[in-house]
């Protein structure tokens, strides 16, 4: 059974920066994609952004562009995100997604629990 744990998450003031992992049980190259989401209080979970494999293709919602970068870690099967000038807006929980679809959209099979991320303006 595949197993995604997210780590990192806290609590943040306005302009901080955090950075989150999520380590895979399996290794990450057996997956076309690793993706980040998030829910924020009473929404529904979004899309914040995904890194291909193989290649490094990132794709990033457009509240996440310029601010939040994707990579990876092959050898530690660990995705990252790493989230600067963090806004209040950007509270919510985050989940990490692995992705075995070559179709587009992606469809994501596997998930984290989740991890809270609290950003106090």
């Amino acid at each position: 059974q595949v197993q995604l744990v997210e780590s990192g998450g806290g609590l943040v003031q306005t302009g901080d920066s955090l950075r989150l992992s999520c380590v895979v049980s399996t290794r990450i190259t057996t997956y076309r994609a690793m993706g980040w989401f998030r829910q924020a209080p009473g929404k529904e979970r979004e899309f914040v952004g995904s890194i291909s494999w193989p290649g490094t293709y990132t794709k990033y919602a457009d509240s996440s562009k310029g601010r939040f970068t994707i990579s990876r870690d092959n050898a530690k099967n660990t995705v990252y995100l790493q989230m600067n000038s963090l806004k209040s807006d950007d509270t919510g929980i985050y989940y990490c997604a692995a992705s075995t679809s070559v179709a587009i959209p992606r469809s994501w099979s596997y998930w984290g629990q989740g991890i809270q991320v609290t950003v106090s303006s």
